[in-house]
């Protein structure tokens, strides 16, 4: 017999299969020589309450062996040799999932990164990190895997509604993720694991006959009769066929030349701020409600914080647990950063990117002039201030969190993970007062929501502005090509329709399925 049970324990009895079988014998009249295997379906941590609590959901095999079934099946990706063809532009999680729905549909794809292979970029973005030499073409933001390879490989994501959240990370795993991310509630690769599971998924694709061009950067639509027909490349090379354009948000020289062919984008909602860091022991007293914080049988602490400031949100993003703030710089003469966690989650330290919702209506007047581009000039603009503010360096301006709240100079720094460095800077004073003021309001909010969290054990580091795509690429809700041009498929995190790996990988796939629909009735008709 096999039985589906959920239950609650404590994390020391969490951690160990043989204390859940007693457990589970105790509490549901089982004799424990009957149980022949447990295989955990679900997990989570609730610490909403003094005593933290482990969810678990289980599959008991009573009386009978336990079966090698997989939480999710895998796919059986077959050849695609002198199929349709289909072009992707970008390497991320949008245009490898889409690469691999592609061949699973039965289309050739051709995938097209401006970066280098997911391996060359680490020697790259530690070329940044100790040496502030930034490749415009290959860092943390561009190159196969895309701007999360190498800032945490985050899985949790609310975007439950267009696809399946458990295919995507079935086919992570398919490529070599641990299974336990099918388990937890917030599943998470770590920064140190997923560069091995990205070239797997090249792997597949280049196996099943598709193509991946590294050191391609796409700097044209071919587009006859108000069709786009191919791609041109900055090296003069043609590659013909319907284009998924899965660029990430930080593509600036694609937004300008669709701005510049007259091609329909338009300004859209970001959110700005600052990398927030703490010293992990103060998060997980806080969270975990004790001195002694997380103990041997908890993970590094977590935290989500959201309020409303004079219309506009506030909020945590991309927090990292026991990880690293990194410079996620593309352009040589601008400063942004970000955060990253390796599997284990480790390190001394806790950020999260905390930051304030912005819409087109509330940039000053002179950005107006940019029309569509004005968001992108922005966060731009930003990051050049935050360059200029360090000296024309990767060392980073930095404040302890209280002195920013109260506007004061920080005379020092604690220690922090961020390798170029960091310096003592006026954030409250240079970044725009629209952001700072908000920050400090949203700071006090979060302080009185955590009581330890408004610290000057932390610091706030400048500037974080990558959050998401300035602008959006707009598409038929149904048919998901260009509103405009047929051909072109505005896909994930850089078209403006996705926030994260797995939004972006979902919509990867869905870009695919209505590439190979009209396709297939083309061919049809």
């Amino acid at each position: 017999m096999i039985q589906e049970i959920q239950f609650r324990v404590d994390p020391r009895t969490a951690a160990s299969m043989g204390d859940i079988a007693r457990v589970l014998a105790k509490r549901h009249d089982i004799v424990p020589e009957a149980i022949q295997g447990i295989r955990i379906l679900k997990r989570s941590i609730d610490a909403r309450q003094r005593q933290v609590v482990v969810n678990l959901k289980v599959r008991v095999y009573i009386d009978e062996p336990m079966t090698d079934d997989y939480l999710v099946p895998p796919i059986d990706y077959k050849p695609v040799d002198g199929k349709q063809q289909a072009i992707v532009v970008g390497m991320g999680p949008g245009g490898l999932f889409a690469a691999l729905k592609l061949i699973e549909l039965g289309i050739k794809p051709i995938v097209l990164e401006r970066g280098k292979d997911v391996m060359k970029r680490r020697v790259d973005a530690s070329r940044i990190q100790r040496e502030g030499i930034v490749d415009p073409e290959s860092n943390y933001c561009f190159g196969e895997g895309g701007a999360g390879a190498y800032s945490d490989g985050k899985l949790y994501t609310r975007s439950k509604k267009r696809g399946s959240v458990e295919r995507i990370l079935g086919i992570f795993v398919q490529h070599g993720a641990r299974e336990d991310i099918l388990v937890d509630a917030h599943p998470h690769i770590g920064s140190d694991k997923l560069p091995a599971v990205i070239k797997a998924m090249r792997e597949t694709i280049l196996r099943c006959g598709g193509e991946v061009h590294f050191e391609t950067r796409v700097t044209r639509l071919i587009v006859e009769d108000g069709v786009v027909k191919g791609v041109e490349t900055a090296a003069g090379e043609s590659f013909a066929g319907p284009v998924i354009l899965a660029t990430g948000h930080s593509a600036r020289d694609v937004y300008q030349m669709l701005y510049d062919s007259d091609i329909t984008v338009e300004a859209k909602g970001i959110a700005v701020g600052v990398r927030l860091e703490h010293p992990q022991r103060i998060i997980d007293r806080i969270q975990y409600h004790t001195v002694l914080g997380r103990g041997d049988y908890l993970p590094a602490a977590e935290y989500n914080f959201v309020t409303q400031v004079d219309h506009r949100g506030v909020y945590s993003f991309c927090m990292c647990p026991g990880g690293f703030v990194v410079p996620a710089v593309s352009e040589p003469d601008g400063l942004v950063v970000n955060g990253m966690s390796p599997s284990n989650r480790g390190s001394h330290w806790a950020n999260s990117g905390m930051v304030v919702e912005i819409h087109p209506e509330d940039l000053p007047e002179r950005f107006q002039q940019f029309g569509a581009l004005a968001m992108m000039r922005f966060q731009q603009e930003m990051e050049q201030r935050a360059f200029a503010e360090a000296g024309n360096s990767l060392i980073a301006g930095a404040q302890r969190m209280k002195d920013f709240v109260d506007g004061k100079s920080s005379r020092n720094l604690p220690p922090s993970s961020y390798l170029p460095g960091v310096q003592t800077s006026r954030l409250d004073l240079w970044m725009p007062s629209f952001v700072a003021n908000r920050l400090r309001k949203g700071f006090r909010q979060f302080g009185r929501n955590a009581q330890g969290f408004l610290t000057n054990d932390a610091i706030v580091i400048g500037v974080e502005t990558r959050t998401s795509s300035p602008l959006r690429i707009p598409r038929d809700s149904e048919m998901l090509h260009h509103v405009a041009l047929e051909g072109l498929y505005p896909c994930g995190e850089g078209a403006g329709y996705a926030g994260g790996i797995v939004s972006s990988a979902i919509d990867g796939e869905r870009c695919a399925e209505a590439l190979a629909a009209t396709l297939s009735s083309a061919t049809n008709t």
